[in-house]
C-alpha cells in the first residue's frame, strides 16, 4: 500500500508562490485533466507530469474484455505510477513546482471498481508489499462534469484504446471518484464543475481558476461558475 504524507497548503501558509507547489488535477476519464495540467503548468512555469497511460499494454485489452484483463491493467498502472512518483520525489520537483494529472490514490479508486473481490484482495496484498512514503500534493483540483459531456469529449478525441469504453463503466468510475473525494482530507481540495468551462480554448477560464485558488480560505471548496470568481463551500 502506498502511504502518503499529509500536506498543508504552503502557497498560503508558508508564503510559497503557486508555481513552487505541487498541484494535482484529478477526475474521471475524459474530464479534461491532461488539458488543464498542460495549460496550468505552462501558465505557472511549472513542470508538467502526466501519467503514462499509453505505456500500459493491457489498457486496450481491458476495454475489450474488462473481467479478463482488469487485474493486469491495475497492477501495471500501480507499478508505473509509483515509479514515476518516486522519480519526481527524488528530483525534489514536488517542492520546486509541478502540476500532475493524477494522484497515486487514483489506482485504488479504479481497482475498487474494476476488480473482483478476490482480485482486489490480491491487488491489496501486492500494494502492501511495495509500501512507501509518498509526498501529498499541496492542492488537489477535482474536475467534475456530466457523463454525457464526458462521453462526447471521449468520442471527439477518438483514441483507439477507448473505443470499447461504455457509459455504464464511466458512470461507475465517476461514482467511485465522488465517493473518494467526499471523504478526502489529505490535502486542500478545490472541486471544479467544468460543464461551462473550456480550459483548452479560453485563457480567461484559466486565469479565473488561478484567481479562485488564490481566494481559497478553507481546506475544501467548490467552484461552479468562473464568471463570478467565487464558489460555495462544501
Amino acid at each position: 500500500m502506498v502511504t502518503q504524507t499529509p500536506s498543508s497548503d504552503p502557497h498560503r501558509e508558508q508564503g510559497r508562490p503557486l508555481k513552487q507547489c505541487h498541484i494535482a488535477i484529478e477526475g474521471a476519464i475524459g474530464v479534461g485533466k491532461t488539458t488543464l495540467t498542460t495549460k496550468l503548468a505552462a501558465k505557472l512555469g511549472s513542470e508538467a507530469c502526466f501519467e503514462e497511460v499509453k505505456e500500459n499494454p493491457f489498457l486496450e485489452l481491458f476495454y475489450q474484455d474488462p473481467s479478463r484483463h482488469a487485474l493486469a491493467v491495475q497492477l501495471s498502472f500501480l507499478f508505473s505510477r509509483l515509479k514515476q512518483w518516486q522519480s519526481l520525489q527524488q528530483q525534489n520537483l514536488f517542492t520546486q513546482g509541478v502540476v500532475s494529472d493524477y494522484i497515486l490514490a487514483k489506482d485504488h479508486i479504479f481497482a475498487s471498481v474494476t476488480l473482483s473481490d478476490e482480485e482486489l484482495t490480491l491487488y491489496q496484498q501486492v500494494s502492501r508489499l511495495i509500501e512507501v512514503d509518498i509526498h501529498q500534493p499541496d492542492l488537489v483540483i477535482y474536475l467534475q462534469s456530466k457523463p454525457e459531456i464526458i462521453m462526447e469529449r471521449i468520442r471527439r478525441r477518438n483514441r483507439s484504446m477507448e473505443h470499447g469504453l461504455t457509459m455504464d463503466y464511466l458512470k461507475r468510475i465517476m461514482a467511485a471518484y465522488d465517493q473518494f473525494f467526499f471523504h478526502y482530507q489529505d490535502a486542500p481540495l478545490l472541486i471544479v464543475q467544468t460543464d461551462r468551462m473550456n480550459f483548452a480554448e479560453h485563457d480567461d477560464a484559466l486565469d479565473a481558476l488561478i484567481e479562485r485558488i488564490g481566494n481559497m480560505t478553507s481546506q475544501r471548496e467548490f467552484w461552479a461558475d468562473f464568471s463570478s470568481g467565487t464558489g460555495s463551500l462544501v
